[in-house]
């Protein structure tokens, strides 16, 4: 039978391929048009970010998950050498710190974008401009769908961030099992 641990991570692993998947597609779906001038995520520099951060993680989990499902399978590591366990905690960190990035610079962006068109349309309405309320609509839309792709990614960095927290344990234990002292090959 697999250990914990080992189906821990392969079901973190899933559970966050499937989250990040579903916030690069809210992500890339997420656009508008007003008077023919079309508005995606990458005409804000802070969405293109997010976008590369989700893609990054999205293809390092990706190809992690056949080693997790060889790894409960067999109930061994598909690369049997002491470095593996330390690589994957080291990685599982760093894309949980990119994740977290992401996840601020998505809400950060939203939100300051909300306050600075709220106070756009409010100025183009107090100088007398009419129909403002269709730019106001389709652009509050478009950064809600950025906000929603953001909570998903938020939701995925919970799964990454727990995965790394698996992994350092999961290495510090195979270090102690195999007697090694060393960090990387000691």
């Amino acid at each position: 039978m697999a250990t914990g641990s080992a189906i821990a991570t392969l079901v973190l692993r899933l559970l966050a391929l499937v989250l990040l998947a579903a916030s690069i597609a809210i992500f890339a779906t997420d656009k508008f048009t007003i008077d023919g001038q079309k508005a995606t995520f990458r005409d804000i520099q802070a969405y293109k970010y997010v976008m590369a951060a989700a893609l990054l993680v999205f293809i390092y989990t990706l190809i992690e998950i056949p080693f997790a499902i060889y790894h409960v399978l067999k109930e061994k590591r598909l690369i049997n050498h002491g470095c593996v366990p330390h690589f994957e905690s080291c990685a599982d960190q760093i894309m949980a710190y990119i994740l977290a990035t992401a996840v601020g610079a998505g809400f950060g962006t939203t939100f300051e974008y909300k306050k600075v068109l709220k106070d756009f349309i409010e100025g183009l309405e107090n100088l007398g401009f009419e129909g403002v309320e269709e730019a106001k609509s389709k652009g509050e839309k478009f950064l809600d769908r950025g906000n929603i792709a953001t909570g998903v990614l938020f939701v995925a960095f919970i799964c990454v961030a727990v995965q790394a927290v698996i992994s350092s344990i999961s290495r510090n234990n195979s270090a102690t099992n195999s007697g090694r002292k060393g960090y990387w090959f000691g």
